[in-house]
């Protein structure tokens, strides 16, 4: 195993291009306060933030010595929903609090049977795709929805 590079205790969403190193996390991963991660140089690094933090793409953690590691979301199994009124599908889908990535011709989301059924039945067409996930971040200044308790 790869010695522990450093700690990063702050992250900060904005877009940062010129990284020391990258983490390539799943939609899960990025929510996350204190976990060793491995880089994609094969470094480690204790990830111990003071709280909870949905990490973004191309977000970074900033590391003690100042050094940055650029957040990039992985390719992970979604559902691709497409739909003549995609805006009537959009909604079912937020009234169940999924999160969801809205695109202007498509929406992606988590891949969830229940969801999936549901979306048929009010006529989505569903298609399973492996791609990056960045899901609309929550309403009221929160990055992610989680019931209605904000």
């Amino acid at each position: 195993m790869n010695a522990l590079l450093c700690t990063a205790r702050r992250y900060s969403d904005h877009t940062h291009s010129d990284a020391d190193d990258q983490l390539t996390l799943t939609y899960e991963d990025r929510f996350l306060r204190r976990k060793v991660l491995t880089c994609e140089s094969g470094a480690q690094i204790l990830v111990d933030l003071s709280q909870t933090t949905s990490l973004d793409h191309g977000g970074a953690l900033i590391l003690e010595d100042g050094r940055e590691v650029e957040i990039l979301a992985a390719p992970e199994p979604l559902l691709e929903v497409t739909a003549p009124d995609l805006t009537r599908i959009a909604w079912h889908i937020g009234n169940r609090h999924t999160p969801c990535q809205i695109e202007s011709e498509r929406l992606l989301i988590q891949v969830d049977h229940v969801i999936r059924d549901m979306l048929m039945k009010i006529g989505a067409t569903l298609r399973e795709v492996r791609e990056p996930f960045t899901p609309e971040g929550g309403a009221y200044g929160h990055g992610r929805t989680h019931g209605h308790a904000h």
